[in-house]
């Protein structure tokens, strides 16, 4: 089975914590192949880059061609996410969906505990995208700059378990998401010390989108997400267009 983990941002030491973290949930003989955007942001923490993070997903999905089970868009907002379940014809999880899901098999609510304060906007319009606002006990960041994206879980790690602990103590959440791509693997570290369950949302996509591949679903010809009409295009990348207009990508184009 192979797996596209597709990082829509342009820190390729995020994507090595996400491969790091997917592969020691996958089963074996899963192949995750990592992919990090190469333009774009260092990491999408607002609604306006969710927006560019998005198209920059539909377009390295295109780009991926063929040979796919499924994929998985590694950012925590699950930009472009619902776009590429219109255009791919193979399963397309993403972190917020898989985790939040996952969160609600083993607790009645769920808190989302992230690093930065301008991710929650985003992320809230993410928890009601999927419908899922009655389940989640609250959205909590921690305040502050910090030194680099890449290293942001070992930096704060303490203030995030202690976050995590007023989550459940104040809001009631039975279950915790440590959430935001960079803190890939963290759930590992601090499960012990935080007295509900604890996902981690790359280990639950990954483990998500390895169902899905197995279960072969057919792909929608009619509902939410059926492969739009064709239609024409102008100065998109090449393999998107393809995929917009219905045809083979010309040979020798990106």
């Amino acid at each position: 089975m192979k797996i596209l983990l597709l990082n829509p941002n342009t820190t390729a030491d995020v994507t090595d914590l996400l491969h790091a973290a997917g592969s020691k949930a996958a089963s074996a003989g899963t192949e995750l192949v990592p992919m990090t955007a190469a333009r774009g942001v260092p990491y999408i923490a607002t609604r306006a880059e969710a927006q560019i993070g998005g198209a920059i997903a539909l377009e390295m999905l295109a780009e991926a061609g063929p040979g796919i089970d499924a994929a998985i868009i590694a950012a925590f907002g699950d930009p472009g996410l619902f776009g590429a379940r219109e255009l791919f014809s193979y399963p397309v999880v993403g972190l917020a969906e898989a985790a939040m899901l996952t969160a609600c098999m083993l607790g009645r609510r769920f808190a989302i505990v992230t690093f930065a304060g301008a991710l929650a906007p985003w992320y809230e319009e993410c928890v009601a995208m999927h419908g899922l606002s009655g389940r989640c006990a609250g959205i909590r960041t921690l305040d502050g700059s910090f030194r680099s994206i890449s290293e942001v879980q070992a930096e704060k790690e303490e203030l995030l378990v202690a976050l995590a602990n007023r989550a459940v103590e104040q809001d009631g959440a039975d279950v915790v998401i440590l959430s935001g791509a960079p803190l890939a693997g963290l759930a590992a570290k601090v499960r012990e010390r935080i007295p509900v369950p604890v996902v981690d949302p790359v280990a639950a996509a990954v483990r998500q989108a390895e169902t899905l591949a197995v279960l072969k679903p057919r792909k929608a010809v009619a509902g939410t997400f059926r492969r739009p009409d064709p239609k024409p295009t102008r100065g998109l990348a090449e393999p998107l267009a393809a995929i917009i207009e219905h045809r083979a990508p010309k040979e020798g184009t990106s």
